[in-house]
C-alpha cells in the first residue's frame, strides 16, 4: 500500500508539473498594425489571455520601430500584419495622421540578415491582411532582348524561348514569391491573391471563424481550411515559406546576397561580378537590385582597398562587359537600355562621356526607325534636363526627315533641336490623342514661355473639333498657368461655342489656374453662367470659377 501511495503521489506531481508547464508555455502573437486594428483586436478578443500574449511591434512616432522590436528579442509564434499593400513595395496606412509603414525591402533585409531571429525564424504562421499580398502574378518577365541574347550565345530559337520561360518563373518575384522568401520555413502563410476586405469586414469574418472553434489552430503551424473557406469570396489563399530544398531556394540565396547586411561591400561587389560571369540575361533579371547596389557605392566606399580591387576585377572583365553592353543596346525598351548603361558606368565599364555617347546612339536608332512614343519622350527629356546631351544631338541628322512623326520630333526637341519644337507645338491641337499626349509630356519638361507661341497654340486649340483631344490640349494649358490676356480671351470666347461640358470644364480648369482677376468683369461671369452646359454630376469646377469671378469683380 505504501509503494502504491508513493507511486500515485509521483504521478500526481508529474501531472501537476505538466499542467504548470503547459500553462507556462504561452504563445506569442506579434502584430504589425500600420492601418486597421480591427483584425488584431478580433484575435485578441477571441484568444484566451491564459494561453496567448499579444505584442504590438509598431511604436507610433518611432521610425525604427522594427529594428527596436528586433533588439528586444521578441519571439513570435504567429505574426499578424494589417495594412494596405501597394502592389509589392510596402504596407501602409490610409490615415492622414499615420506615419508608420512597412517596406518589403526592409522585411527582406531583416530576413536575409537573420537580424531578427525571434520574429522571423520561430514563426508557425503569418496572417497578411492586405490586398495582393499573395498574388502569384510575376512582377518581372524575360523580355525580347533576353531571347535574342540567348540566341547570340548559341541557343536555338526553341531552346531560347524555353529558357526564357524558365527565367521568368525563377525570377518573376511575384508578391507571393517575395513573402515566401521573407518568411523562410514558415509552414503557414495566409494572404490574399487580389483584393482583401477592409478591416471591419475582415473582423466580421474572423469573428465567425473564432466562434466556430478556429482559435485552436492559431500558432500551431497547421493550416485551417475553414478560414480559407470563410474568406473565399475575398480571395484568401495559402502559401508556405521557402525551405532549403525548395526549387526557389537558389533564387532566394541570390536575393539575399544583395540584401544581407552581414556581407561587406566588397563581398557584395564580388557577388555582382560572379553574377555577370553567368549568363548575362540573369543579371538583366536582377537589374533593379543591381541599380540599388551600384547606387550604394559612394565615393568613400569605392576608396576602400578591398572594394576598389573588386571593382577593378569587374572593370577588367572584357568578356562580361561585351555581353552586357550587347544586351543593353538590344533592349526592347529605351528605359531599360538607359538603366543598364547607368549600371555599366557605376561598375567602371563606361565613362560619363561614353555613357552619353551610348545613349545618343540608342536614341538615334529609335529616331531612325521612328520608334519613339510617350515613354521614350519622357525619358529623353528627363535625361537631358540639364542640356548635357545637346552638343551630341547634332549627330542625329536633319529633323525634316522625321517631321511627320510627333514622337521623334519631341525627342529631338528634348535634345535641344529648335527646328523640332514647332512640330510639337502643332501636335497640341492634333486630332490624334497619342500626339497630344506626347506633346503634353514634352511641354511638361519644356514649358511654353514665349507669348507668341502661347497665342498660336491657344488659337489652334480653340479651333479643334475633337472634344477628347481638345480636353487633353486644354489640360496642358492649365499646367502652364496662362497669364496672357489675349490667350485667356480666346478661351472665354470658346466657352459658349463648345457643345461639350467636358471642354467647358477644361476651359474652367485653365482659367481658374490663370490670372483670372485680370478678366474678373461682371460680363465675363455672366457669360459663363449663361452659356454653361448642364452638368450631369451637379456642381463642378465651372461653378467654382463663376463664384470666384463674381467675388473678384
Amino acid at each position: 500500500m505504501y509503494r502504491i501511495s508513493r507511486f500515485a503521489t509521483l504521478l500526481l506531481v508529474i501531472g501537476l508539473g505538466a499542467i504548470g508547464a503547459a500553462h507556462a508555455a504561452k504563445k506569442t502573437v506579434c502584430t504589425i498594425t500600420v492601418n486597421s486594428a480591427d483584425e488584431r483586436e478580433t484575435f485578441r478578443r477571441n484568444l484566451p489571455a491564459s494561453e496567448f500574449d499579444f505584442v504590438e511591434l509598431v511604436e507610433r512616432g518611432r521610425p525604427d520601430w522594427l529594428a527596436a522590436a528586433c533588439r528586444k528579442g521578441v519571439t513570435c509564434d504567429a505574426l499578424l500584419i494589417s495594412g494596405h499593400f501597394d502592389g509589392g513595395t510596402e504596407f501602409y496606412s490610409d490615415r492622414v495622421d499615420a506615419r508608420e509603414y512597412l517596406p518589403v525591402d526592409e522585411m527582406e533585409r531583416v530576413s536575409c540578415s537573420n537580424s531578427c531571429p525571434g520574429l522571423f525564424s520561430q514563426l508557425k504562421e503569418v496572417y497578411l491582411f492586405g490586398c495582393n499580398t499573395l498574388n502569384a502574378e510575376a512582377m518581372k518577365f524575360a523580355t525580347g532582348e533576353i531571347v535574342r541574347s540567348l540566341m547570340r550565345s548559341g541557343y536555338s530559337q526553341s531552346d531560347a524561348d524555353q529558357l526564357s520561360r524558365v527565367l521568368s518563373e525563377r525570377h518573376g518575384e511575384s508578391n507571393r514569391d517575395r513573402m515566401r522568401y521573407i518568411f523562410k520555413d514558415v509552414p503557414v502563410i495566409y494572404g490574399f491573391s487580389s483584393k482583401a476586405p477592409l478591416g471591419p469586414s475582415a473582423a466580421t469574418v474572423l469573428e465567425r471563424y473564432f466562434q466556430g472553434g478556429g482559435g485552436s489552430d492559431v500558432a500551431t503551424g497547421r493550416a485551417n481550411p475553414k478560414l480559407i473557406g470563410l474568406f473565399a469570396a475575398s480571395s484568401m489563399t495559402l502559401a508556405d515559406g521557402v525551405s532549403d530544398g525548395d526549387p526557389q531556394a537558389p533564387h532566394r540565396r541570390d536575393v539575399c546576397q544583395f540584401a544581407d547586411e552581414r556581407l561587406t561591400t566588397a563581398q557584395k561587389v564580388g557577388f555582382v561580378h560572379s553574377m555577370l560571369a553567368r549568363q548575362t540575361v540573369e543579371a538583366r533579371m536582377f537589374l533593379d537590385r543591381l541599380e540599388t547596389q551600384s547606387a550604394s557605392l559612394t565615393p568613400s566606399a569605392r576608396q576602400a582597398p578591398d572594394v576598389a580591387a573588386a571593382l577593378d576585377a569587374i572593370a577588367g572583365d572584357e568578356a562580361a562587359k561585351s555581353r552586357y553592353l550587347d544586351l543593353a543596346r538590344d533592349a526592347d525598351q529605351l528605359s531599360t537600355s538607359v538603366r543598364m548603361l547607368e549600371v555599366a558606368r557605376a561598375l567602371g565599364w563606361l565613362s560619363t562621356a561614353e555613357t552619353h555617347d551610348e545613349m545618343i546612339g540608342m536614341i538615334g536608332q529609335r529616331v531612325t526607325r521612328n520608334d519613339v512614343g510617350v515613354g521614350e519622350v519622357e525619358l529623353v527629356c528627363r535625361l537631358n534636363k540639364g542640356h548635357d546631351l545637346d552638343a551630341t544631338a547634332t549627330t542625329l541628322g536633319a529633323v525634316s526627315k522625321y517631321k511627320d512623326n510627333v514622337g521623334t520630333a519631341a525627342a529631338l526637341a528634348c535634345l535641344g533641336r529648335p527646328d523640332a519644337r514647332s512640330r510639337v507645338l502643332r501636335a497640341l491641337s492634333s486630332r490624334s490623342d497619342e500626339d497630344v499626349q506626347i506633346a503634353q509630356v514634352y511641354f511638361a519638361h519644356r514649358p511654353i514661355e514665349d507669348v507668341s507661341e502661347l497665342r498660336d497654340v491657344t488659337v489652334s486649340i480653340a479651333k479643334m473639333d475633337s472634344p477628347l483631344a481638345q480636353v487633353r490640349a486644354l489640360e496642358s494649358l492649365a499646367a502652364l498657368r496662362v497669364s496672357d490676356p489675349q490667350s485667356l480671351d480666346a478661351l472665354t470666347r470658346l466657352f459658349p461655342r463648345t457643345k461639350s461640358v467636358d471642354v467647358q470644364r477644361a476651359i474652367a480648369g485653365v482659367l481658374i489656374r490663370a490670372d483670372y482677376q485680370a478678366m474678373a468683369k461682371p460680363e465675363v461671369a455672366r457669360a459663363l453662367r449663361q452659356h454653361r452646359l448642364k452638368s450631369p454630376d451637379g456642381e463642378d469646377l465651372i461653378d467654382v470659377l463663376i463664384r470666384r469671378l463674381q467675388i473678384a469683380s
